[in-house]
């Protein structure tokens, strides 16, 4: 009895260390936002400003186009994830339940081509959006992030849809269902939290993507949040207050999307290293 006692208070603290070492940049984002510039580049840091000012955030709204720039990233990001999904989900599904020749190769293609760096790709992208002349607008980030997400999506669902017994679906076939309506009917609804998961963090590849949207964009308006975060550092001056507001509030999207579709992105996990 006490050796269990022991154990789980052993892991209580262990969890709440963990928890501390996690929370902790967050925390240490929002109270620098909170101090004056003296008090943040003091050489000894304080953990709780002395004065609490709102200078940063004044700055962040009225001096930059901050708030344009959160929307600019809604907007890619939600258009490029659904969009992805709504791609991903039927080729996924081909991969995992049709026989044809060279699915274990284009399987293999996909996940090759998800691991591909980037800094190998950005200038026969940027060659391609210009002479579409999609530089510099915000179709041009949606023209590009699918080359990062879909071949992500597609490898994460194909696990999921080969962890869905395929007896089920037979018995929708025998009972009429065509093989598409066996796919949306059947197979879609119960890989459901795969796909909830896989589009959380296909979000937030475009929401944090930053080498792209450095070199398709250049005008202010059209920025994203980290082109308009790494703005905030001139030569070796950091605007520390607004940087960290800026952070803060970058982050907040992300962190409501994994607290809402915890339960679904921890079953989608499982369900994923699950193959049949």
């Amino acid at each position: 009895m006490k050796t269990t006692v022991k154990s789980k208070l052993i892991s209580y603290v262990v969890a709440a260390v963990l928890i501390l070492f996690c929370l902790f940049p967050i925390y240490w984002m929002l109270i620098t936002s909170l101090k004056t510039s003296t008090e943040i580049y003091k050489i000894i840091p304080t953990f709780w400003p002395k004065k609490l000012t709102f200078e940063g955030y004044q700055e962040l709204f009225l001096e930059t186009g901050y708030i344009r720039n959160v929307i600019n990233s809604l907007f890619v990001s939600l258009v490029v994830s659904f969009g992805s999904i709504a791609v991903s989900m039927p080729a996924a599904y081909a991969i995992a339940r049709i026989k044809f020749r060279g699915r274990r190769h284009l399987s293999k293609g996909i996940l090759i081509s998800y691991l591909m760096p980037r800094t190998v790709l950005f200038i026969p992208l940027y060659l391609l959006v210009t002479q579409l002349g999609l530089s510099n607008n915000l179709w041009g980030l949606i023209l590009v992030y699918p080359t990062i997400t879909i071949p992500y999506a597609t490898w994460m669902m194909i696990s999921y849809f080969q962890g869905i017994p395929y007896d089920i679906e037979e018995a929708a076939i025998i009972d009429g269902c065509s093989r598409v309506q066996a796919m949306w009917k059947v197979c879609f609804p119960l890989a459901r939290s795969g796909v909830v998961s896989t589009l959380i963090f296909s979000y937030t590849l475009c929401w944090s993507e930053y080498l792209y949207a450095l070199v398709i964009i250049n005008k202010a308006e059209f920025k994203t949040i980290p082109l308009a975060l790494a703005d905030m550092v001139v030569g070796d001056v950091y605007a520390w207050g607004p940087l960290m507001g800026g952070s803060l509030i970058a982050s907040v999207p992300v962190v409501i999307l994994y607290l809402l579709f915890n339960r679904n992105m921890v079953s989608g996990i499982t369900a994923g290293g699950v193959k049949g």
